[in-house]
């Protein structure tokens, strides 16, 4: 009877440690509040993508784990001049010629969609009003 052979091992860990994997695996395990709040994901990446990151991972001394989440974090922050320069955050333009309807805003739906107005003007106050039943 043939005896079995052990199977063999994967990459000893100076092998990974050469490579830079055991590096990032490290850095992953470390205990703080940002690693206990993160989650693990595999994304599919392009051959000339890889290669990016594998250079800016190189150029900054960190793993491609950490440039990654650098780029989102990046992208998740909104910039001060947004804030500053935003045309939608101007106040309305002063239009004197415009005349709408006293309740346009309470009773929108009836003058864009032509549904019943819901609400009525009792002493100065919009009220809502019952529907009629028929």
């Amino acid at each position: 009877m043939k005896k079995k052979s052990p199977p063999k091992s994967r990459a000893s860990s100076t092998d990974l440690a050469e490579s830079g994997l055991l590096k990032e695996a490290v850095a992953a395990y470390k205990t703080n509040e940002a690693a206990a709040s993160m989650v693990r994901t595999q994304v599919y990446l392009s051959k000339s993508e890889y290669d990016f990151l594998q250079s800016e991972s190189r150029r900054r001394g960190e793993p491609m784990a950490a440039v990654i989440r650098s780029f989102i974090d990046e992208k998740m922050t909104v910039p001060e001049q947004a804030w500053e320069k935003n045309p939608l955050l101007d106040p309305p333009a002063d239009d004197s010629g415009f005349v709408g309807h006293e309740d346009g805003a309470v009773n929108h739906d009836h003058y864009i969609y032509g549904g019943p107005k819901k609400y009525q003007k009792v002493n100065g106050q919009w009220v809502w009003k019952p529907l009629d039943k028929e």
